[in-house]
């Protein structure tokens, strides 16, 4: 409930009092020790309760034993709550105290508070009955309020044991995706195999994976083949074939064939272990709505004391006889019955139930914030490469000037290319291996983001990029090679030109296939009132090419990285809410900008890093679940927080005893404590609904 609050051992929050929890970015069994401690106390606890009950209204049945109806009746009532208040109790005493020492109100103060002045009271009637007035001797003695005080008692703990078994159910998903990690590996040494656990392994182990285990770390395949289930990523049931050198992720499951993999990636870098710790600090983020709750926790514990000071005050004047008994169960009631659990929980407890729902759908979210603001996106613009396309391009064509020829122009650009991180530049490397042209060494390598790259490759300068870059670097312009670009661009390919000391000395036309599932993502999209703005740096043709393709009415072409940050930029100051979708370090800048950033998890770390959500996948199906599970997330919380405010607004002045004049109706203590524990248990219940909820 109050993230950023930390200790290096159990116990409980400073500010609301609550169980600090075991963060689940460390792994390890989880520590249910309170759970187990709160469970024994309400189980004694009611069971010493009872008599205390059957003392204090037995003596209303027909027929009851003469004891229940003199002194012993009272003593047994005494004997009986000492154990459950200062015992059962005993947690919620100290939590209380503590709280008045460290002037953090919270439900805890109000709770000590009602109790203790229930069991004060009580004993001071049962041991000095005269220094009450004669008023307040009903039947011989002064009316004790034990039962309420033990009640009471009985019921938080019930309520605090409901919540703890409900927080352990929310962690659910986090702990299923620790459990999808194996504990050892086998390694393979020489002609040998040994079992040793995964905390020892380095990176360039050679691993066996056997048919029907799990990938126990991030790595690629040296020998052998299989097809591997990473629906835990993907969320796709079918199977991935991979050979040698394809990369496999820890947590996978492996089919029928077995292989041999070199290690890439353990401990806190695999992927996996980066999906626990966003989603184990995502739980812990707050949403903005949380604000609203804070502010009104902040003076409601205090204006609880007031009303329940005023509430005592009245019914001490005005209040019918006997005014001091009826004075002190109200304003008990209203302590009991005002505890801000409900409100405290409501926000927190969606928050970290969305989000492991999130990540069972792929959907990684980054902190509670950008949940929200998803919300209430109106725009999303989305990148065409790796996020509309494949991002896997193959080359189709390459053209040379004339006097060149086509392999000269490939072996110059895979030169150069070989820097570059750019998806293009994985299309010609490609090429030029299948054509089996040995890659020439390149220095003074430069790039310019989004626009193009240069090198000196044996003393002569070659540019590989965009028309307009090669016009920034000297190079003409070649008339024919132009005309011929011009043809492939408007089939939808993308057309990457070379330049030689100066002129231009070829092109390469690469194809980058859209993603099957990219227009049923953007019809979603549509049907939910989403506006869709692709901006791309690739030529106006291709990019045209695309948008007809998939029906966008919006997109805009030859968009330099710096020029997408100024474009979302300028969208969010016409007031549209911005979410922006992209995999490359070129989208980074425009990430960060949007309102919301959308990050392809088959992209770079500084997309992914840059962004407030992660697609694990790489498929804008999963942009429609995140946007359906932020609606999903705010809708569970607004009513949470409507349910808890309403509680408090009827349910204090019912327990002050506004209905009494006209109705005649008091709420006891002991109904206060099952009313407050109830609001509890109802705001978690809600909560808990998100684990099914449908985002396809």
């Amino acid at each position: 409930m109050c993230p950023g609050v930390e200790a290096d051992a159990p116990g409980a929050c400073p500010k609301c009092g609550m169980a600090l929890e075991k963060n689940p970015a460390f792994g390890g069994a989880e520590d249910d020790s309170e759970l187990h401690d709160m469970t024994r106390r309400t189980l004694l606890g009611a069971g010493l309760a009872l008599p205390v009950l059957v003392a204090a209204m037995g003596g209303m049945l027909a027929g009851a034993p003469a004891w229940l109806e003199d002194g012993v009746a009272r003593w047994v009532q005494f004997v009986f709550c000492a154990p459950v208040v200062f015992w059962a109790g005993a947690p919620l005493l100290v939590r209380g105290g503590r709280s008045l020492r460290s002037g953090h109100l919270n439900m805890f103060t109000l709770i000590a508070l009602g109790v203790g002045a229930a069991f004060a009271y009580s004993t001071a009637a049962l041991l000095a009955p005269g220094l009450f007035p004669h008023a307040l001797r009903h039947g011989g003695g002064v009316a004790l309020y034990f039962e309420s005080a033990a009640v009471i008692v009985v019921l938080v703990l019930l309520g605090q044991v409901l919540e703890l078994r409900a927080r352990h159910r929310t962690g659910g998903a986090l702990r299923a995706l620790f459990a999808l990690a194996p504990t050892t590996a086998r390694v393979v040494e020489g002609d040998e195999e040994r079992t040793v656990p995964l905390g020892k392994i380095a990176v360039g182990t050679l691993l066996r994976v056997r048919p029907g285990e799990r990938v126990p770390l991030d790595g690629v395949l040296t020998e052998g083949s299989s097809a591997v289930d990473e629906s835990m990523l993907t969320g796709e049931p079918m199977p991935v074939e991979k050979s040698r050198g394809d990369a496999v992720t820890g947590g996978t499951l492996n089919g029928t064939g077995g292989f041999v993999m070199r290690a890439e990636r353990v401990g806190s870098e695999t992927v996996l272990a980066r999906i626990v710790a966003m989603v184990a600090a995502a739980q812990r983020s707050r949403a903005p709505i949380q604000a609203l709750a804070d502010r009104v926790a902040g003076w409601f514990v205090p204006a609880v004391l007031a009303v329940a000071g005023l509430t005592f005050a009245l019914w001490l004047w005005l209040g019918p006889e006997p005014r001091l008994a009826y004075a002190i169960a109200n304003a008990v009631a209203v302590l009991i019955i005002a505890c801000p659990c409900a409100l405290g929980l409501a926000t927190p407890m969606a928050v970290t139930v969305g989000v492991g729902r999130g990540a069972q759908a792929g959907v990684l979210v980054k902190s509670a914030e950008a949940l929200e603001r998803l919300e209430k996106v109106t725009v999303v613009v989305v990148d065409k490469t790796g996020t509309l396309t494949e991002g896997r391009p193959r080359l189709t064509q390459c053209a040379a000037a004339a006097g060149g020829t086509e392999d000269e122009v490939l072996a110059l650009a895979a030169a150069v290319e070989r820097g570059s991180e750019h998806p293009l530049a994985g299309a010609v490397l490609d090429a030029t291996h299948e054509r089996g042209l040995a890659p020439r060494p390149a220095r003074d390598f430069r790039t310019t983001t989004g626009s193009g790259v240069q090198a000196e490759v044996g003393g002569r300068v070659v540019s590989v990029g965009t028309p307009a870059f090669l016009h920034a670097q000297g190079c003409a312009d070649d008339a024919a090679l132009s005309r011929a670009a011009e043809h492939l661009q408007k089939q939808g390919q993308s057309i990457v030109f070379v330049g030689l000391d100066g002129r231009t000395a070829g092109f390469l036309a690469v194809a980058d296939p859209i993603k099957a599932s990219t227009s049923e993502a953007l019809r979603a999209l549509r049907a939910r009132g989403l506006k869709i703005l692709m901006l791309t740096g690739d030529h106006a043709l291709t990019a045209m090419a695309v948008a007809h393709t998939l029906g966008l009415n919006h997109a805009e072409a030859s968009v330099a990285p710096a020029d997408k940050q100024a474009r979302v930029t300028q969208l969010r100051a016409a007031g549209e809410i911005v979410a922006m979708a992209g995999d490359g370090i070129n989208d980074a800048p425009a990430l960060a900008a949007a309102d919301v950033g959308i990050a392809m998890g088959t992209g770079t770390d500084v997309a992914i890093e840059s962004a407030g959500l992660t697609l694990l996948h790489g498929d804008l199906r999963g942009l429609v679940r995140a946007v359906a599970l932020s609606h999903a997330v705010m809708r569970n919380i607004r009513q949470n927080l409507g349910f808890a405010f309403l509680y408090n607004a009827l349910g204090i002045p019912i327990a002050a005893g506004l209905l009494y004049p006209w109705l005649g109706i008091l709420l006891s203590p002991m109904l206060a404590g099952a009313a407050m524990c109830l609001s509890s248990v109802s705001v978690i219940a809600n909560a808990l609904r998100l684990r099914t909820v449908r985002l396809d």
